[in-house]
């Protein structure tokens, strides 16, 4: 098993961040319905920096490794430079190939932080 393959299983067993952030600015679900992943995330910011990103959720080894993984990046970013954040980001993160099948899972964990931060109204 290569590296990238141990990183991800480390991620999935002992997810980073995971938990219920109650001072959120932002909480956002997401749902792929194709396998049943669940997310939520919750965004703390100081200014317009991420301070803070938690989540919850159950669901594949991808989606579930994706948002740990992605909660240690983005912690210190902008708001500007995680809605830039696309796919060919997630897959240097993940340091793997991801198939077509699951772009999903692995999209979904930055779908919420996005949606989160990208709604002007926010599910605050």
């Amino acid at each position: 098993m290569d590296i990238y393959a141990q990183n991800i299983i480390d991620h999935y067993k002992h997810p980073r961040n995971f938990g219920v952030l109650s001072q959120a600015d932002f909480k956002q679900q997401e749902l792929n319905a194709s396998c049943g992943d669940d997310i939520t995330v919750f965004l703390k910011f100081a200014g317009n920096k991420l301070k803070t990103l938690s989540f919850t959720g159950q669901g594949c080894a991808i989606s579930q490794a994706g948002i740990s993984i992605l909660s240690e990046e983005l912690i210190g970013q902008t708001k500007k430079q995680i809605l830039a954040y696309n796919f060919e980001d997630i897959k240097n993160i993940f340091g793997v190939e991801i198939s077509a099948r699951r772009y999903n899972c692995a999209m979904l964990g930055l779908r919420a932080v996005q949606k989160a931060i990208g709604d002007s109204t926010g599910s605050k």
